[in-house]
């Protein structure tokens, strides 16, 4: 039986490392993708429940008209969500009424879509906040 030269098992092994890269690095990049959409979903999450409270507590003032409550909402949000969200507002007519401020914004329009190869779409995916509050 040969044994193997010091060339030869070198230039083997090299051709194993280099198996092994092609075999790790999607799933690697698989994880910094998913890693990256997802943290900028939970900041844009966080941006949408913001801005449903900021509504609300705007909404339990007295005298405030819903195009009013719709504007802060809006300005609270980020310009990327501001465009693409969906505010509805309900108000009561006397002091200790329930005020509500839902928004609605699609997941698309937060974060680029790049986990659809492996098919995890935001397609038809929505980040969604609702706040309650008793009108002043």
């Amino acid at each position: 039986m040969m044994k193997p030269s010091s060339a030869q098992s070198r230039f083997s092994r090299r051709g194993i490392l280099c198996i092994e890269l092609v075999l790790a690095l999607p799933m690697l990049a698989i994880v910094l993708f998913g890693l990256f959409e997802f943290s900028l979903l939970f900041f844009a999450r966080g941006s949408v429940v913001d801005a449903a409270r900021a509504g609300a507590r705007h909404a339990t003032l007295p005298g405030v008209r819903i195009d009013d409550v719709k504007r802060e909402v809006r300005r609270t949000l980020n310009h990327q969500l501001r465009d693409s969200a969906q505010i509805q507002v309900r108000t009561g007519k006397h002091p200790g009424d329930p005020v509500e401020v839902a928004v609605l914004v699609p997941m698309r329009s937060a974060s680029p879509d790049l986990l659809w190869p492996v098919g995890y779409s935001l397609q038809g995916r929505y980040l969604f906040s609702r706040t309650r509050m008793i009108r002043e």
